[in-house]
């Protein structure tokens, strides 16, 4: 059977999941299954050419007890693509009006699969076209319904959204998504804020006024239609909200609720990620004030709501990213301060006209009132009733018309805060970010998830699409998961090396090892040795140097190792508090870190090591001097971002992380220059010009995809010295076939080096399809021999060849 076959062939790229115990199918527990024999009796070709009919209880049924009855197992969904069911079953008997919402599902889980194990997804859509609006219109129907589908389907129709959204590339797909993020979209913004939006772009007041117009001739059901999809995001986001605040702050929650939300945060994500669909949707989502929302909701202060807050995190970066939704052109440093000026200047203009009472805040500098202090100290005192009013003056809310408002004071005063803080740009984030990662992030399955991450869940990790936002975006992606997938590599050097070390709690609490690890040493000693002073216009010092002791009593091979570490390898500097006995036999099913007792992790750049009279051994072929003990120092530079954020939490009342390193761990050279690449990324990112306008938006994914190709360019020359690239004059006729080669003086006398002139690029701009070929070709060269000037009677006088 056909499909049998197929599922031979698919069965080695099976990704692994989260449980440690592989899900791999074998064939035979395929051919076993009853899904295979559902599949050969109802939908294989052999089925097909026996005319078999569509049966919908067989969707029904299939749906019922391996979808539902398994909660959306990965393993059973997986059964059902091996089989072809959506191209051979589901897609071909979709028809309008009569599929029923089991039917929709079952395609949802089905494409949502596809996309988990990486195979192309749209074929059997693109093959039948036809019925795709349809069922575009269905899954947007279900989602908005309220009684019909439970969390879980709710979520699973959310995730084939997202697929959507990131598929724009697909003709068929992008006309469907495109009707949800365009221009009229701005009819759910309030009219003050769209006023002020038509105000800086005026050419698209006439475009929705043409949009008004237009929607008065069509008939009631296409306007239907038309306002379905224009209020679907804005409808979309208020079930969000129902879902949010029904989640408590300390009772028990229902876990699809908030994979819901974690989902639905990444749909935001992905529409805020690529300005075709961002271009009119963050103005909704600033108007529908979700960040606020969110980070005043009651699941991100839940220990399960830890990834909601990343993914929150994420979404707040994008709904302030520094880049003009109109042009698609990035901010610069001047018109970002312009635009955080503008807003906090027309909340002083109002306070002034209206508020008496703070008139010192309408009068003073926006430096000295734009901090979260200082807003909270002036607009602390009014209340509930006042802060509407203001904001309302700004449209960011509706006018206020009964007496109270139907918003908390903590959510006014939040939002207030959100539209009028300074915020640091994110080259300024990213140049005070640490490079080294640290215990937070090294062991965080949200941001670095192991190697048994099956996809089935949600992750606050950047997506590589096929368009980004600005160049800036573009190296921001790369540097945050280049540093990731570095710490993933990290985190198994630390685990092996620790496993090695086999610390134990001693009878006196100290930390005991009851083995040895060639990449890592327990510290004799560490001590900060300078730390100087930060640079005009930083917060973090300039440099942080310490000494790094080590007793080397090992093997002569491993302390060789030890001895060859050069100027600027990485290394790093571990925290042990062990709390398992002398003795104990580590349990490789349970957490790590627990275990071990790993309290801090910080990373290190080696400066040298240096002798017994503390001066640091230069490299060099100059003899190395002598040691009359194993000890050995090595000089280290901090990473001082990180520096700084240790020692700010040490004011705060914190233990100082510097004095309670034990253990020194090393990794091998070529696995370890990732803190190499990621400063010449921050580098690259603090450079005026990265790339050359000609390819800036190749690599944003915009424009003609041919437009950098040579024959494009402006300022191409039609003669060029093309010195010694060809050896002889047949090697010139063969490099160019179909091509008329016009040549100056007798044919054997012609040497290289030729000066070539393409007389059809210089006449026409362009090349030209050779019609017996089929190949590209140049019309006319002109060739033109020159001789290169005599620079010497010597043979090394000669040009080189």
């Amino acid at each position: 059977m056909e499909g049998q076959v197929k599922m031979e062939i698919k069965e080695e790229k099976i990704p692994k999941t989260t449980n440690k115990k592989s899900t791999a199918i074998t064939v035979e527990q395929i051919q076993e299954d009853r899904i295979t024999e559902l599949a050969f009796k109802n939908w294989s070709p052999d089925a097909t050419k026996n005319g078999v009919q569509f049966k919908p209880q067989i969707i029904d049924e299939i749906y019922h007890t391996e979808l539902i009855g398994s909660n959306f197992s990965t393993k059973r969904i997986m059964m059902l693509e091996f089989s072809r069911y959506l191209e051979n079953y589901l897609w071909p008997n979709y028809k309008k009006g009569k599929a029923t919402k089991t039917h929709v599902m079952s395609i949802a889980a089905v494409i949502n699969e596809k996309f988990r194990e990486r195979v192309p997804a749209w074929e059997a859509f693109k093959a039948l076209p036809d019925e795709f609006p349809h069922l575009f219109r269905h899954v947007l129907d279900l989602c908005l319904s309220s009684s019909t589908l439970s969390y879980k389907e709710t979520a699973v129709l959310l995730i084939f959204i997202i697929h959507c959204f990131n598929s724009l590339e697909v003709d068929l797909i992008r006309e469907r998504v495109q009707r949800l993020v365009s221009l009229p979209i701005w009819t759910n913004l309030l009219p003050g804020q769209r006023e002020a939006l038509f105000k800086v772009n005026p050419k698209y007041r006439k475009f929705y006024n043409a949009i008004k117009k237009r929607d008065s001739k069509l008939p009631p059901e296409e306007l239907e239609v038309v306002q379905f999809e224009r209020n679907f995001l804005a409808n979309l986001i208020e079930k969000f909200y129902g879902i949010l605040d029904s989640i408590p702050f300390k009772a028990s929650a229902d876990p699809n609720k908030m994979h819901y939300c974690e989902r639905f945060l990444e749909l935001l994500i992905d529409i805020e990620a690529q300005l075709p669909t961002r271009r009119f949707v963050n103005a909704l989502i600033d108007d529908r004030h979700v960040v606020v929302r969110c980070k005043l909701s009651q699941l991100i202060l839940r220990p399960e709501g830890k990834l909601f807050g990343q993914l929150l995190e994420m979404l707040e970066s994008y709904a302030q990213f520094e880049i003009d939704e109109i042009t698609g052109e990035a901010l610069t440093m001047h018109d970002r301060i312009d635009l955080h000026y503008n807003r906090v200047n027309a909340l002083q203009t109002v306070v002034f006209k209206h508020y008496p009472d703070l008139q010192s805040f309408a009068i003073k500098n926006v430096a000295s009132v734009d901090s979260k202090d200082s807003l909270i100290k002036h607009f602390e005192p009014l209340n509930a009733e006042d802060l509407h009013r203001i904001l309302a003056h700004l449209n960011y809310l509706p006018p206020l018309e009964e007496e109270t408002t139907q918003y908390s004071k903590t959510f006014l005063i939040e939002l207030l805060i959100w539209k009028h803080e300074r915020k640091r740009s994110q080259l300024e984030a990213i140049n005070e970010m640490p490079l080294y990662p640290t215990e937070d992030i090294i062991w965080d399955e949200n941001i670095v998830p192991s190697e048994f991450f099956s996809g089935e869940g949600c992750l606050a990790l950047p997506k590589l699409n096929l368009q980004f936002l600005t160049l800036h975006d573009y190296l921001l992606r790369n540097f945050n998961l280049f540093r990731l997938e570095s710490t993933y590599e990290i985190r198994q050097d630390i685990e092996d090396a620790i496993n090695h070390l086999k610390p134990w709690k001693a009878e006196d609490g100290h930390c005991l090892f009851g083995g040895w690890a060639r990449m890592a040493q327990p510290i004799h000693s560490f001590n900060i040795v300078e730390v100087a002073k930060p640079q005009l216009g930083e917060n973090h010092p300039a440099q942080v140097r310490a000494d790094v002791t080590l007793n080397l009593s090992v093997r002569p091979e491993v302390k060789f190792e030890w001895q060859g570490l050069r100027k600027h390898d990485v290394a790093f500097l571990l925290t042990l508090r062990p709390q398992v006995p002398i003795g104990y036999k580590y349990n490789h099913t349970q957490p790590f870190i627990p275990q071990v007792g790993l309290v801090y992790v910080r990373g290190c750049e080696i400066e040298g090591l240096l002798d017994e009279n503390g001066k640091l051994i230069e490299e060099g072929p100059e003899p190395k001097p002598e040691f009359h003990s194993d000890n050995r120092t090595y000089r280290v530079w901090l990473d001082p971002n990180q520096y700084q954020l240790d020692m700010t939490r040490t004011v705060n009342g914190e233990e100082d992380v510097y004095e309670t390193f034990n253990v020194m761990m090393r990794r091998k050279p070529k696995e370890n220059n990732f803190k190499a690449v990621l400063e010449t990324i921050r580098d690259l990112m603090n450079t005026d010009c990265v790339v050359p306008d000609w390819l800036h938006d190749l690599i944003l994914g915009y424009g003609d995809p041919d437009s950098a190709h040579y024959s494009k360019m402006s300022n191409r020359k039609p003669t060029l010295d093309w010195n010694d690239t060809f050896l002889s004059l047949e090697h010139l006729e063969t490099s160019f076939p179909g091509a008329a080669l016009t040549m100056t003086g007798e044919k054997e006398k012609l040497i290289p080096p030729f000066k070539l002139t393409f007389e059809e690029e210089k006449a026409e701009g362009k090349r030209e399809l050779d019609s017996d070929t089929g190949k590209t070709t140049a019309k006319e060269i002109k060739v033109v021999p020159h001789l290169i000037p005599n620079r010497g009677p010597y043979p090394y006088n000669q040009p080189k060849k």
